[in-house]
């Protein structure tokens, strides 16, 4: 005999869990350099909002110093993070 072992059947199996991916945010932060004006054009030409969401996110972002604009994959919020960065704005990635 060589010197090795078989384990048992049941000591190979490996449990797999899978825990879901919980979705990524996109958080849009206050600054004091851009008008509130801009900010409602610039969610409402990225993203496609009405004027009045566009208007309740800027006021989250003035009021409250942060609002989440969007959620989804993680890869899909560093892009929308990157095209707010382009328009001036302070954003950042934040798992949800």
């Amino acid at each position: 005999m060589s010197g090795t072992q078989a384990l048992p059947a049941e000591a190979t199996e490996v449990e797999e869990v899978f825990e879901a991916d919980r979705p990524w945010i996109t958080v849009v932060h206050n600054d004091p350099v851009n008008l509130m004006s801009y900010v409602t054009w610039v969610f409402q030409k990225l993203f496609g909002y009405s004027k009045e969401k566009a208007e309740k996110l800027m006021l989250d972002v003035h009021h409250k110093g942060r609002a989440v604009v969007s959620h989804g994959a993680r890869e899909r919020m560093e892009f929308d993070a990157t095209r707010l960065h382009g328009y001036g704005l302070w954003a950042t990635v934040e798992k949800s």
